[in-house]
């Protein structure tokens, strides 16, 4: 590029498994262009269509300029109001609602993955500095599967994805890197260069399953029961690793129990839709070779059987002895944002107003239930829940309860629609931050390279000048040390600690370039598990006491009145409702159902036909793509687009999600629906 331009390093903030780095070009205040970073040896100079398409992104049309106030809400009817007057009729509801009912409970708020910076924590910070109010605990994609592998290893720590490139199987069960982790893909290759194969088990043949040596295509929610079936298969020809299960395993005489008892080839087959012949030669790949990785997809422990399923996997690779091993081990998520203070996340409140909590997987119904006080006011951020969320005809009772909706955002989404006050959000190249993936194990920082657009602001500068406004109106009402500025915010996360395993001698080295983790061990190496029996526990007994099954099992899948199951995967151009604004990346996949040829002819549907999808939930209308690929009995529809899938879904609970997130998971893989022909 010429020397005339600036360059700056920045971050995707994404809920994704890449967070890629970017480098970020501008010229007289303007983004011209970004690319990607090679000095992050993770993502090594690459990006996704969505992160090429960030200058559409930054200067679209339809990004919001300025505070907007909406009467009445939900008419359409908007006022262009300046930020003073936003931040006043803000803190004047606020200090109302503390006066009438004495505590700051009727304040609550909904934020979840929008962006993963560590500054844009801003908003938990905010409210924790203004004591007692309604708060949201949960985790809306990961909540049953973090349960079961704490359960069986005592702690969730990923192998660094790197090290797939050293495996000789790779078993990826549930998830689509070629759409949703593309830089994870040139470490798959590495080692199907070196002679290592690839299994993708998954209902759906995706893109994926497409470059896979092997594709087995499963019913939806019977992972477990596979798991359990291969390793029954084992246990009989005795190739388990049996000094492994002998030295390091917990409850091996229960499990093998109810596996030789419960679990029968015919019954896997039947279940599965697998045939035994795919059973068996999945279970010679995994009794033969060693280190295999297996992957564990989010949306596998989406379903009532979800953290059953994780468990059985897990159980599967102990019981191959494939834990504590380069190239090896099970991967799902990666700790590493719990190095950090996350020091606006973490802000305490004070210990004699305390906020109260409710479940982000039934928000609506959660705060509706609540009295003593009722909720009166909802700040949303970095978060899109009524096009995201489930349940939304409660999430419509809910809005007419409220007296102030405030939505923080960079478009007009379908929430923002249904708010009081609309305030513009700056994108992630107008504002400073840190970033660290929950995937690889690679750190960078997110300079800011151009002004605000607009009169756009951060998380943090919208936390600052209303707890200020708050404290000129009624001293003391918030502590947020509001006078800290970004960088003052960005050295508190580099603790001794931090600083040290990531090889910095201050956090501004980063400007330089991404570091990744040093020390990294291989998880399990030293077979230390952090259960109670210090071992990996095939029988939990934490599990049981929190009424659950001990062991690993199969169960039922759920039977609904609607005859077709619903899966909603995301599309390789959208996170949820992301990117809808983005010309490049819009195309028709959004308002297409795909269906099975043979379930379209019972129903009297043909190839183009707009169809009617409804349950008890609710109902919308999209056009027909025949497939041979989607099995019978169910249909697809991509996250996102302009009638979201989510109006059919409602608050059905994953199995697992207590433990270490406060509440059950989501099971959204376990909904039904039925479709008809629409009529002209």
């Amino acid at each position: 590029m010429p020397t005339d331009y600036k360059i700056f390093r920045n971050v995707c903030p994404r809920n994704c498994y890449d967070t890629c780095g970017i480098i970020s070009y501008v010229k007289n205040g303007e983004l011209i262009k970004v690319e990607g970073d090679p000095k992050h040896g993770y993502t090594k100079g690459r990006l996704c269509a969505k992160g090429y398409a960030y200058t559409q992104y930054v200067y679209s049309p339809d990004r919001l300029r300025y505070p907007l106030r909406q009467y009445p809400r939900g008419s359409g009817t908007w006022e262009r109001i300046s930020w003073e007057q936003a931040i006043e009729i803000i803190a004047d509801k606020i200090l109302e609602l503390n006066k009438r009912y004495g505590s700051n409970l009727a304040l609550a708020h909904n934020k979840f993955s929008g962006n993963l910076g560590l500054l844009h924590y801003a908003v938990e910070g905010m409210f924790n500095s203004m004591g007692e109010h309604t708060k949201t605990i949960g985790n809306a994609c990961l909540a049953a599967g973090f349960d079961a592998i704490s359960y069986d290893f005592g702690d969730n720590i990923n192998p660094d994805p790197e090290d797939m490139a050293d495996s000789k199987l790779i078993v990826i069960w549930g998830a689509n890197p070629a759409w949703t982790a593309i830089h994870q893909l040139s470490h798959i290759n590495a080692a199907r260069e070196k002679g290592a194969k690839v299994v993708v088990i998954d209902p759906l043949y995706t893109p994926t399953a497409a470059k896979a040596d092997i594709f087995v295509q499963i019913r939806p929610s019977t992972d477990s029961l596979l798991a359990l079936g291969i390793v029954k298969i084992l246990m009989e020809q005795d190739k388990c690793d049996n000094d492994f299960i002998r030295d390091h395993t917990w409850g091996w005489e229960p499990f093998s129990s109810y596996v030789k008892e419960k679990i029968s080839i015919s019954l896997v087959r039947e279940v599965t839709g697998i045939t035994e012949e795919v059973i068996f030669e999945l279970a010679s790949l995994y009794g033969s070779t060693k280190p295999c990785a297996n992957w564990v997809g989010f949306g596998l422990q989406r379903s009532m059987n979800g953290g059953q399923n994780t468990r059985a996997i897990n159980a599967l690779v102990g019981v191959t002895g494939n834990i504590g091993r380069k190239g090896g081990g099970l991967y799902y998520f990666n700790p590493t944002p719990n190095y950090f203070p996350q020091s606006l996340l973490n802000h305490p409140s004070p210990e004699s107003r305390q906020p109260r909590e409710v479940d982000i997987n039934r928000f609506a119904d959660d705060i509706l239930s609540l009295a003593n006080p009722p909720v009166k006011m909802l700040w949303v951020a970095s978060r899109n829940p009524l096009s995201q969320d489930q349940n939304l005809a409660r999430w419509q009772e809910l809005l007419e309860s409220l007296e102030l909706v405030v939505t923080v955002d960079l478009f007009m989404t379908r929430t923002a629609e249904m708010s009081d006050l609309v305030l513009p959000a700056t994108s992630t190249f107008e504002n400073d931050d840190v970033n660290v993936g929950y995937w690889h194990y690679w750190l960078a920082i997110n300079q800011k390279a151009i002004e605000p657009l607009y009169e756009a602001k951060s998380d943090l500068e919208i936390a600052r000048i209303l707890t200020r406004k708050l404290n000129e109106l009624s001293p003391g009402f918030s502590d947020f040390p509001y006078e800290l500025t970004d960088e003052d915010w960005i050295s508190k996360e580099f603790t001794p600690k931090v600083l040290e395993i990531y090889g910095l001698a201050n956090w501004e080295e980063l400007k330089d370039g991404p570091r990744k983790c040093s020390g990294n061990k291989i998880p399990w190496e030293d077979r230390r598990f952090k259960t109670k029996t210090g071992k990996f526990e095939l029988y939990s007994r934490d599990a049981k006491e929190n009424e659950l099954p001990a062991i690993s099992t199969y169960n039922q899948p759920r039977n609904d009145i609607y005859p077709l199951r619903l899966l909603s995967p995301q599309h390789r151009n959208r996170l949820h409702s992301q990117y809808d604004f983005v010309p490049w990346l819009n195309d028709e996949h959004f308002d297409i159902l795909k269906m099975n040829q043979k379930d379209a002819r019972q129903r009297g549907i043909e190839e183009g036909d707009t169809v009617c999808i409804y349950n008890e939930a609710g109902l919308l209308s999209k056009k027909i793509k025949l497939s041979p690929y989607i099995p019978l009995g169910v249909v697809v529809a991509s996250q996102g687009g302009l009638k979201p899938i989510n109006s059919l879904m409602f608050d059905l609970p994953a199995d697992m999600g207590m433990k270490e997130s406060g509440s059950r998971g989501l099971a959204i893989n376990d909904v039904y629906v039925e479709c008809k022909k629409q009529v002209k």
